[in-house]
């Protein structure tokens, strides 16, 4: 009696997710039809909650973005009286106001450049993309798929050593849908060099339906190789706006120091 009285007691172990009754196995497969579901929309308008840990410590504030496919960013700073900063890209050229500082940067669009403001040194798409529930994906010459404790794992190996682990579940409702029924929402991604150190990770959460499509609302990225740590915390979301005229463009404000911003 006793031995039964301490085995009750006892929490119950809680058990994995369960894999889909069919499952996917074609790796290629699974991550085109993600990024294929991902780019049904046109353009994207978002409020969010950034925290970045950097150099420069620990920044939080208001950001207000619009996104447009394939690679064109705008994203506000905004204060109790006003934006701060300003950040623009249609792609090409790339302009930063920073209305404290009383500068505006000017110059290509890089991965140098939207590190100036976002922490996060990826091309401008890759941005669009990382912030959407989608992610870049290394040259791979060889992938491979396996379900792990109700999650889609897809490894992908290039050719100088460098690995990728992409981590997918399924959306409600699906599990027990044909392999290529099933829609996917990305989790993580982890890039790794050759020796195994982490490059970078993102990962993502609190998914929300707009309009039929499926977002993440809790994003975060980690940039081992700069340091730099972002947490994207998503208010609201509406897809498609009417996106103003010039809204991926500036020009300087009266006063303003110009500056030129290279991509060294």
């Amino acid at each position: 009696m006793a031995v039964l009285l301490f085995a009750s007691a006892l929490p119950a172990c809680k058990s994995a997710p369960a894999c889909p009754v069919q499952l996917r196995t074609d790796a290629a497969s699974a991550l085109s039809d993600h990024e294929a579901n991902r780019a049904r929309w046109h353009s994207l308008k978002a409020e969010a909650r950034v925290t970045q840990w950097g150099s420069r410590g620990r920044i939080r504030g208001t950001v207000l973005l619009f996104l447009e496919q394939p690679n064109r960013v705008r994203f506000d700073v905004m204060t109790p009286v006003g934006p701060a900063a300003v950040l623009t890209s249609d792609g090409e050229s790339f302009q930063l106001s920073d209305l404290r500082e009383g500068t505006f940067l000017h110059g290509p669009t890089c991965p140098q450049n939207i590190a100036r403001l976002l922490g996060v040194s990826v091309p401008a798409e890759q941005v669009l993309r990382l912030l959407t529930g989608d992610t870049p994906t290394i040259d791979a010459i060889e992938r491979s798929m396996e379900c792990r404790d109700g999650l889609y794992v897809v490894t992908l190996l290039a050719a100088d050593g460098s690995t990728q682990e992409v981590v997918f579940s399924v959306m409600d409702g699906d599990q027990t849908k044909p392999p290529s029924e099933q829609r996917l929402n990305l989790r993580r991604s982890t890039e790794r060099g050759p020796d195994g150190t982490t490059r970078w990770q993102a990962t993502y959460d609190d998914y929300v339906d707009v309009d039929g499509q499926s977002f993440p609302t809790n994003v975060r990225f980690v940039d081992e190789a700069n340091g730099a740590d972002t947490a994207v915390r998503v208010k609201s979301i509406s897809l498609d706006p009417q996106v103003p005229a010039g809204a991926f463009q500036q020009t300087p404000g009266p006063g303003m120091s110009i500056q030129f911003a290279d991509c060294s």
